[in-house]
């Protein structure tokens, strides 16, 4: 694989950027959209816009992508495996989209590249693959449930004798910065997996050296994460914003605050890719939680916890045979 191929590669990473902006736009508007805060297409041109900048400052979560997962040797064959890696992680994202699940584009793209890379026999680097995906893959959840439930409490707490409509109308104003920082966040992480992705097929296809991500691919991944994002998520959408609990504005504003913090600090302190589907749906989760038990619906919570599970493995599998097809191709 030649020009040809960096063509081919570079295409798919914006492809696995465009699904993962429509499959992940619900992340950061759902529970604005739901609780009627902003209005669906204000909500998506919102976060189109703070998605674009948030990918700026992703740098860190690009590294750990394009440097700390799998290692490549710089030959135009290791082409073949980031295109498959893309692929199991594009046919991921399109089957839970289709089925309305918000699973993690991030956790595919991550299953895409540690499948590629076994099916080609190239190093997977475990402990980067432990330290800065499977244990913030469980911190996160947890994190983002608890904190989500703790900081709802407070809110309660704190406007306990407050007019209820006055605290609708002001937590409907401060959804709007929420869900802004929501979309940063988002833009921090998911923007930055691609631009990392991007990187190293540069890289191993010997037109790029080190890590640093030239200016053109942030540009490029930020353009179309937004464009991705702007075109809309509705199937999930609906079940982060209304099947999981009936959202309120000032509910939904916990859950949208407590996902930001944790997208910023695990991207700025850590630079750890962590999901922005797990956090906010924990989140979401957390913050229903003081409602009452009944009051989420735990049985759509495990169809996608169950989702969860197999996606790394689902688009791990994925990749491996692509791989395998696309090696004999080539």
């Amino acid at each position: 694989m030649g020009d040809v191929g960096i063509f081919v590669v570079i295409l798919a990473a914006m492809g696995f950027n465009y699904t993962n902006g429509f499959h992940d736009a619900a992340n950061a508007i759902a529970t604005s959209v739901s609780t009627r805060a902003l209005t669906p297409r204000v909500a998506l041109a919102m976060a189109a816009v703070f998605n674009l900048l948030g990918s700026f400052l992703g740098a860190k979560v690009a590294k750990t992508v394009g440097s700390g997962i799998i290692e490549l040797p710089n030959d135009k064959g290791s082409l073949v495996v980031v295109f498959a890696a893309l692929i199991g992680a594009i046919a991921w994202n399109l089957l839970t989209w289709y089925f309305g699940l918000p699973s993690s584009s991030s956790h595919a793209l991550i299953g895409g590249l540690v499948g590629a890379a076994l099916a080609s026999s190239s190093s997977v680097l475990w402990h980067g693959v432990y330290t800065k995906v499977l244990i913030p893959m469980i911190l996160s959840p947890v994190i983002g449930l608890v904190l989500g439930y703790f900081v709802m409490v407070a809110i309660l707490w704190l406007f306990r004798n407050a007019s209820p409509s006055r605290v609708t109308r002001g937590f409907r104003l401060a959804q709007s910065v929420s869900a802004a920082a929501m979309s940063l966040g988002h833009g921090m992480q998911d923007a930055a997996k691609t631009m990392g992705v991007v990187v190293l097929a540069l890289t191993v296809g010997g037109y790029h050296e080190g890590t640093d991500i030239p200016l053109w691919v942030f540009f490029l991944t930020a353009a179309v994460l937004a464009l991705g994002t702007y075109s809309g998520g509705w199937r999930i959408m609906r079940t982060l914003g209304r099947r999981i609990i009936e959202l309120d504005p000032p509910h939904g504003f916990a859950a949208e605050a407590t996902a930001a913090s944790v997208l910023f600090v695990a991207a700025i302190q850590y630079g750890a890719p962590i999901s922005t589907t797990h956090t906010i749906t924990s989140a979401i989760m957390g913050v229903g939680a003081t409602k009452g038990r009944r009051a989420v619906r735990w049985g759509v919570a495990g169809n996608i916890v169950t989702a969860w599970i197999f996606t790394i493995p689902g688009a791990a599998l994925v990749a491996a045979v692509t791989f395998l097809v696309a090696h004999r191709l080539v």
